[in-house]
This record gives C-alpha cells, structure tokens and sequence, in this order.
C-alpha cells in the first residue's frame, strides 16, 4: 500500500495554494528581474488615444494570461504534493520544478500589471473567475499524473507563445514597450515548454488540445474588453 502524505504536510501545501492565490490577485507582484521595457525609454505621449486604448486592451489579456499561469502552476504543484503515483521525493521534485516556473511566471505578471498602468489602462475585472477555472484546470492535469501535468504545461506554454506572437502584430507600431515585454514572455514561454517536454511531458490528444484552445478564445475575447 502506497503511504499517504501526512495531514500536516498537505494542510501546508493547501495554505501555500491559498496565500498564492490571495497575493496574485489581490497583492502588487514584484518582479525578480527589470523589465525589458526599462532600455527603451519610451514615453506614451507618442502613442495616439486610439493606440493606448488598443495597447491597454492587449496588455490586459496578457495580464489574464499572467494570472491564470499562476493558478495552473500553483494547483499542478499542489497536485502533484498530494498525489500518490510514485515516490514522495519525484513527487516533491515535480511539485518544485512546477513552482520555479510559476515563480518565472511572476515577472511577466509584474510586467503586465505596470504596462498596464502605464497606459492608463486596468487588469480584468473577471481575474478571480479566471483564476478559479484555470486552479481547476491544473488541479486535474496534475492528479493525471506527471506526464500528462507536463505535458499539459507544454501545450499551454505553446498555446501562449503563439498567442503572444500575434500581438506582437497587433499592438500599435509605435508601442515599443508593450512589444520589448511582450517579445521577453514569448522566449519565455517557449523555453518553459521546451523544459516541461524535456521533463517527460506527453503529447495531449488533439481533442484535448483543441478544447483548450476553444476555451482560451472565450477567454481572450472577453478580458480584451472586461
């Protein structure tokens, strides 16, 4: 019989979830690393009202994106702590590589947020609903098991990357810094879907990848205006 994880340990983990979940949505997130922006030394008053208003608009779906990569990574490595295939230490193991992604992730939130108060613009207003289905998402990727935790990382990275190279065609021509932060994410994103792939993560059926692509549409259609 596989040995169940101490209840302290998973009322540990459970609080960690919680205090991740409070301070994404409800704490200014400080970023590890400058932003790209910094060297670009842009001022907005080039930007034309009709471009802040696009910009903001574009900025806050990659802020939403921001938000729910926090919830996927922080309910995956929840899931994985209170998983019971495998050995606790491969567990803890996954559960840590999930955290140092979402903790990379932070930076990008950090990115966004000032962006966006740059432009003059807000975050979602629906952020904690977003917050919620992706924490369930990732909940039950995670109990699938580590291939398919990872390999759900990897289609969501590369769902993001593509998503994040089509504003990079949309946002005005002039927005240097909206492009330099989006550009950084983009490399990002691919290389955190390189290492999850490289991690052991599986190839999700088209099914699959088709439905999370349709839920993200939903998603990205409406933060772009709410």
């Amino acid at each position: 019989m596989t040995p169940t994880r101490p209840m302290s340990s998973r009322t540990d983990a459970l609080l960690s979830a919680a205090d991740a979940a409070l301070r994404t949505l409800f704490v200014a997130p400080r970023a590890s690393k400058p932003c790209p922006t910094i060297a670009e030394q842009q001022t907005d008053d080039t930007l034309s009202p009709d471009e802040r208003h696009l910009s903001g608009a574009l900025m806050r779906v990659n802020h939403v994106g921001e938000v729910c990569a926090q919830a996927l990574y922080t309910s995956q490595a929840l899931a994985a702590r209170w998983g019971s295939a495998g050995d606790e230490a491969s567990r803890e193991a996954l559960a840590q590589r999930l955290e140092r992604a979402g903790h990379e992730e932070t930076d990008h939130l950090a990115w966004t947020q000032a962006r966006l108060d740059e432009l003059g613009s807000r975050p979602s207003l629906l952020n904690p609903l977003w917050y919620a289905g992706a924490f369930g998402l990732g909940l039950v990727a995670g109990r699938l098991g580590r291939g398919v935790s990872l390999g759900f990382v990897v289609e969501t990275e590369r769902q993001v990357e593509a998503h994040l190279a089509s504003h990079m065609d949309r946002l005005p021509a002039n927005d240097h810094a909206s492009k330099a932060i989006v550009a950084q994410m983009k490399d990002d994103e691919a290389r955190h879907a390189r290492d999850a792939l490289q991690g052991g993560g599986q190839l999700l059926p088209a099914p699959v990848r088709q439905a999370m692509r349709a839920m993200a549409k939903v998603m990205t259609t409406v933060a772009h205006r709410i």
